[in-house]
């Protein structure tokens, strides 16, 4: 499902992303030597505690032509199971929820957080891209990208160029992209804000189909990205370097995720209904990202800060850090760490009042409302003959999900509304 649980797994699944920071990352590696091609396979595990699972296969293949060109494609291929958070609360009876393509129901325990156990998908994502080096000075790329997944098509376009000056110690970077998506959930979109209906209130299934119906859109919808980032790096010594770089994004089209719903409750915590969430149709993102790495003699070790902030008034701080330890020629450890800070979207509620106005946009989703996170992590590598590299990771990952400030009521209060997440991120990698 395309939006139930992809975005929070998207930080672990890392080698999967197509961010234009990893882009020009790949944009600016060496070329490698005429004719040769370089291979890099991978399977990942990632599982949430009682929620997501994913395993996830990566291949990357690069060719090179010549001095100057360099071809790379990548394939990613996907799949998830489990529990995803619905966004409806606590309560101290047994919930029974309707599933989302409107086919059944499924029941949470009491005291449980509504997860619905349903989650499954299978996502195919495929890319390529073209480096060009066209003068000493000056540097091009342009790529293709695509990912299929039962309910979500999306399709991109990217390039970049850089310019190297100042006797190639200076490097300024402009790098861009778009992409469509088209959103089609199982069941059909929900109509936004509108009460979820059950097949227990109805005498026969045609009059609770007609009732479901109603509070579905007909068709799929479509949501349009377009992203440019400038960068600049700069090496300091013959250890040091830095990089800086600012990126805008405008999105505009469906955001509301479909699978997602809030709890409707009373003065005393309990829930008279539920109501499918709403976003806003359009989105403005800045970020400003800048990295040091530097070569000891031991290893290598980078430190890197992101800011971002959107006009969803979400704001997020992220500290990053990996300390690379060779132990030999051939062996080396890598600890990674990384810590995250969000400041919740201004739609953002954990639930409803029952007789409150309904907003126009609400939605309890907890990626998008005030959290902390954090991730430790080890890999260990190992070069062997022929230019062969095998190296295994694994880290811990925990979401804290946060209150915003909302007042909580009645029973409610017995409840962890906003519970940790946790998972572990497992993976092996070899290339040659």
């Amino acid at each position: 499902m395309q939006l139930t649980s992809k975005q929070s797994i998207a930080s672990a699944l890392a080698l999967a992303s197509c961010s234009l920071l990893s882009q020009q990352a790949n944009a600016a590696e060496p070329i490698p030597a005429n004719d040769d091609w370089k291979v890099d396979a991978a399977i990942m595990y990632y599982g949430e505690q009682d929620r997501v699972q994913a395993t996830e296969a990566i291949g990357n293949v690069q060719k090179a032509f010549g001095d100057t060109s360099l071809l790379d494609m990548k394939i990613v291929v996907d799949s998830l199971t489990g529990a995803s958070a619905s966004g409806a609360v606590a309560q101290a009876e047994s919930q029974t929820f309707t599933r989302p393509s409107g086919d059944g129901q499924y029941t949470v325990a009491a005291g449980d957080t509504p997860l619905d156990d349903t989650f499954h998908d299978t996502r195919v994502q495929l890319s390529a891209n073209w480096q060009e080096v066209i003068n000493q000075d000056w540097t091009g790329n342009i790529g293709v990208y695509g990912s299929k997944e039962f309910d979500y098509l999306s399709m991109g376009i990217n390039g970049g160029l850089e310019r190297s000056f100042n006797k190639n110690n200076t490097t300024l970077s402009l790098s861009g992209a778009f992409t469509n998506d088209v959103v089609d959930p199982v069941g059909g979109r929900p109509v936004a804000m509108s009460e979820m209906v059950f097949r227990g209130n109805y005498d026969n299934d045609a009059d609770y189909q007609a009732a479901f119906d109603q509070t579905r859109l007909a068709g799929d919808d479509t949501k349009q990205t377009s992203d440019i980032m400038f960068g600049v790096t700069q090496i300091i010594n013959r250890n040091w370097l830095m990089q800086a770089n600012y990126g805008l994004s405008s999105v505009s089209g469906y955001m509301t995720d479909p699978y997602k719903i809030l709890s409707e409750v009373d003065i005393n915590g309990v829930t008279q209904s539920y109501r499918y969430e709403n976003r806003p149709d359009s989105r403005l993102k800045h970020s400003v990202f800048l990295l040091t790495k530097g070569a000891l003699d031991s290893g290598v070790v980078d430190f890197s800060y992101r800011y971002s902030t959107d006009d969803w008034e979400i704001q997020s701080h992220t500290l990053e850090t990996h300390y690379r330890y060779n132990f030999s020629p051939t062996m080396y450890a890598q600890l990674h760490l990384r810590y995250y800070q969000q400041q919740a979207a201004e739609f953002y509620q954990p639930f409803l009042m029952s007789g409150d106005a309904i907003p126009e946009y609400a939605s309890a989703d907890y990626r998008i409302g005030d959290m902390t996170a954090y991730t430790i992590g080890l890999k260990f590598g190992q070069h062997l003959s022929g230019g062969h590299e095998l190296s295994y990771r694994i880290e811990y990952y925990q979401q804290n999900p946060e209150n915003n400030g909302t007042e909580i009521p009645g029973q409610l209060q017995n409840y962890d509304l906003f519970p940790s997440v946790k998972a572990i991120v497992a993976q092996v990698s070899y290339s040659f």
